[in-house]
C-alpha cells in the first residue's frame, strides 16, 4: 500500500516517479463524480429564471402546495447513498473518508445502470439514533436513501427507524440488494433442474446482514427450507448465545431441526449460500443432495471455489465479475430505485422486491443455462425490467403516489 500512495503522489510530479502507474490511482484522483446544470446558463435572461428572481416563484408555489417540490426540483430523481464506513467492502470498519471512494462508485453506478441521480453521503458519527437523526433532516432533498456497507446489527435498527419516520423509500442494498439477486438465481436454477423453490433446502453461512435478509426474503418466497448457520455452527432454538435478530431466525427457519457445525447441516441439502467468507470442505460440498446449487459470494476468495464447486453441483455462482453466474447487486438496485421514484412510492415493500427477483430472472429467457442462471450487469434490458416490475408492484400495494 505504501508503494501504492508514492505512485499515487507521482502522477503529480512531486515523488515517486520510478514507480510503476497504478491505473486505479490514476482514475479516482479528483473523484469519480461531479454535479452538472440541465438548465442553460448563458446570460442574463437564463440567470434570472434559474436563479432571482424566478425561482422566487417556484419556491412560493412549493411552500403553498408541497408536493410540487418532486415536479420542480431534483427530489423525485435524487437518492442518497449514506453510509458509516464500518462494513466497507471487505475491508471492515475503514471510517467515513476512507469509504468515500466506494460512495462514489455506488453513485456512478446507479446513473450508469439505473438513470438515477445519487449522492454520497459518509457520516461521521457510528450511533445508530445520530445517524437516524442525521438522515431524517437530510431527506428533504431526497426521494430516496440507499443505506450502504451499516454494520450488523446497527443495520437492521437503522433500516427500521429510517423507514418508520420518512415517506420514501429506505433500502439497505447490502440486505436486500444482495437478497432480491440471490432469489432470481435461484428461481432459474430450479427451473433448469425441474423443481421449485418449495421443493429445496438450503443451507446459508452467515448470520449478518445479508444473510439474515436472503433468509427472510427466500422465506417469504416460499422455499421450503432453510438452515442458517453463524462463526458458532446452526443456528437453532437449543442455543443460549443468540442475538435478537438471531432468535428471530431460529424461530423463522430449520423445520429439520438441525444443529451443529454448518459442513455437517449441508448433508443432503439442495442449496448452499455463502455470504460469510472462509472456506468449506470439499468433502461437505460432495454431501450434499443431487443436482446442488452452490452460491458461494464471499469476495475475493469464495467460500467454496468454483472449480471444486463444479465438480458436484449442477449451477454455481460467485460474487466475481470473473465467473460466470455473478450475484451483483447492481442488477437489482438501480432498477429498483428508477421503479420507485418513478411512481413516488413511499416504501419498499415484500412485493416490490419479488417483483424485481422475477423482472431479473426473467431477462435470462431462453438463455436460461446452468452458466446463465442471471444475467450480466452489462445487459441493457435488466433495469428497464425492474423498474417497469417495481413500479407495477408499488401500485398494487397501494404505495404509490403517482
Amino acid at each position: 500500500m505504501a508503494a501504492e500512495i508514492v505512485n499515487h503522489r507521482s502522477e503529480s510530479g512531486t515523488e515517486g516517479a520510478s514507480e510503476p502507474f497504478d491505473p486505479a490511482f490514476a482514475l479516482h484522483r479528483g473523484g469519480k463524480m461531479a454535479i452538472t446544470a440541465t438548465v442553460p446558463l448563458r446570460d442574463k435572461d437564463d440567470l434570472s429564471l434559474a436563479y432571482t428572481p424566478g425561482v422566487a416563484k417556484v419556491c412560493t408555489a412549493i411552500a403553498e402546495q408541497p408536493d410540487l417540490v418532486n415536479d420542480y426540483t431534483w427530489k423525485s430523481q435524487v437518492v442518497a447513498v449514506v453510509t458509516d464506513g464500518t462494513a466497507v467492502l471487505g475491508l471492515g470498519d475503514i471510517g467515513p473518508e476512507a469509504s468515500l471512494p466506494v460512495m462514489e462508485g455506488k453513485a456512478i453506478l446507479f446513473k450508469q445502470f439505473g438513470g438515477v441521480d445519487a449522492v454520497p453521503i459518509a457520516l461521521a458519527t457510528t450511533d445508530v439514533d445520530e445517524i437516524v437523526e442525521t438522515v431524517v433532516r437530510l431527506a428533504p432533498s431526497f426521494g430516496g436513501v440507499n443505506l450502504e456497507d451499516i454494520s450488523a446489527p446497527r443495520c437492521f435498527e437503522i433500516e427500521r427507524k429510517l423507514q418508520e419516520r420518512l415517506d420514501i423509500p429506505v433500502f439497505h442494498d447490502d440486505q436486500h440488494g444482495t437478497a432480491i439477486v440471490s432469489l432470481a438465481a435461484l428461481r432459474n436454477a430450479a427451473k433448469l433442474t425441474g423443481r421449485t423453490l418449495g421443493d429445496l433446502r438450503a443451507v446459508i453461512s452467515g448470520a449478518g446482514a445479508a444473510g439474515v435478509a436472503i433468509t427472510k426474503f427466500l422465506l417469504s418466497a416460499g422455499i421450503g427450507d432453510i438452515a442458517v448457520a453463524d462463526r458458532r455452527g446452526v443456528v437453532s432454538r437449543d442455543r443460549d448465545d443468540l442475538t435478537e435478530v438471531k432468535r428471530e431466525i431460529a424461530e423463522l427457519t430449520n423445520k429439520a431441526g438441525l444443529s451443529g457445525s454448518l459442513e455437517s447441516a449441508m448433508a443432503g441439502a439442495d442449496v448452499f449460500i455463502g455470504v460469510s467468507g472462509g472456506t468449506v470442505s470439499e468433502e461437505a460440498v460432495a454431501a450434499m443432495a443431487p443436482n446442488a446449487f452452490v452460491f458461494a459470494m464471499a469476495n475475493p476468495n469464495p467460500e467454496v471455489h468454483p472449480d471444486v464447486a463444479h465438480k458436484y453441483a449442477a449451477v454455481v455462482a460467485t460474487g466475481r465479475s470473473d465467473y460466470p453466474n455473478q450475484i451483483n447487486n447492481v442488477l437489482a438496485f438501480p432498477g429498483l430505485f428508477a421503479g420507485a421514484l418513478q411512481v413516488r412510492a413511499s416504501r419498499i415493500t415484500e412485493g416490490m422486491k419479488i417483483a424485481a427477483a422475477d423482472a431479473i430472472a426473467g431477462v435470462v429467457g431462453d438463455d436460461l443455462a446452468a452458466d446463465c442462471v442471471i444475467p450480466s450487469p452489462f445487459d441493457e434490458r435488466v433495469a428497464p425490467a425492474v423498474a417497469a416490475a417495481v413500479a407495477a408492484a408499488a401500485r398494487a400495494e397501494g404505495v404509490a403516489r403517482r
